[in-house]
């Protein structure tokens, strides 16, 4: 259709491209001036960019993308980043690895320096499992509370996290193995259920004396080893105190009964064949303000 063919709407006096949907016509209005203003200085500024600085869409025909007169790359300029802020934390790592609690407790830019940085390290390699803050889960110990399976204090924590919990491979790793003394049929159904029993009496939870009184022999022989006769645990060997509200894996009912029947022997990956010693030592020392640090 010629330009002279093309019809004109008339309600707006303007002259329509000759597309129509539904009886509804289309406005050959011409883009507004300043758009068209716009538009051509960023072509302009593209065309520039390209010239000068790597252009990431490759021209056709190049197979990569143009690298610029400029020789400028943003990988280069990120290495020289990177280095510079290295050399920085350098100064500040060497000082964490030397200093002791009291001292880093005392020195504020080293604390901060600590902190900040152990944080960061929580957030990418321990939050998937212990949550975000130490907060825990089920089967992940909370590590803002005092209650702790091992060692509390800086060096302890910074014990655990170095050599991991059953760790193979590494002779210095935490290590406590609780038998399967249902799965390995060590007892019977029925002496579980007594058991069972036994460790609710510790927080006062169980009205059937007549099974408390039959599983005081086997916790004597099977537990007691562990746990102690009065069922407060032993955090040199990995035993938790059974007295208190606090479970790793539950405190019903069912859940001691699968934990007695079952075993929970679980795992922490050992971080010193993974992480720096300055990394570690702001690691523990953030696990170790969580709350819980002794």
């Amino acid at each position: 259709m010629s330009k002279e063919d093309k019809p004109v709407d008339e309600h707006s006096g303007i002259e329509t491209t000759g597309h129509s949907w539904d009886g509804i016509s289309e406005l050959n209005n011409p883009l507004p001036r300043w758009w068209l203003i716009v538009w051509y200085i960023s072509i302009g500024i593209a065309v520039i960019y390209m010239i000068l600085m790597p252009a990431i869409p490759a021209l056709p025909g190049l197979g990569t993308n143009t690298p610029g007169i400029r020789n400028a790359s943003d990988r280069d300029n990120v290495a020289v980043a990177m280095a510079e802020l290295n050399v920085e934390r350098s100064v500040s790592s060497n000082a964490l690895l030397g200093a002791s609690l009291e001292e880093i407790q005392t020195d504020r830019d080293l604390q901060q320096f600590a902190l900040a940085m152990g944080e960061s390290l929580f957030g990418d390699n321990c939050a998937t499992c212990h949550g975000a803050g130490g907060r825990g889960a089920k089967g992940y110990p909370v590590l803002a509370d005092d209650v702790w399976l091992w060692d509390g204090t800086l060096d302890g924590i910074e014990t655990t996290l170095r050599h991991g919990i059953r760790h193979e491979g590494d002779d210095a790793t935490r290590f406590s193995a609780m038998p399967r003394f249902g799965r390995d049929k060590l007892l019977t159904s029925q002496q579980i259920d007594d058991l069972t029993e036994y460790v609710l009496n510790f927080s006062g939870r169980s009205d059937d004396t007549e099974a408390v009184n039959r599983a005081a022999p086997l916790w004597s022989v099977q537990c007691s080893s562990c746990h102690g006769e009065n069922g407060m645990g032993d955090r040199t060997l990995g035993a938790p105190n059974l007295t208190d509200t606090d479970w790793l894996y539950g405190g019903q009912r069912d859940d001691i009964y699968s934990t007695i029947y079952n075993a929970r022997n679980s795992h922490m990956p050992a971080w010193g064949d993974r992480l720096d010693d300055a990394s570690i030592k702001a690691l523990a020392v953030y696990v170790h303000s969580l709350g819980g640090g002794e």
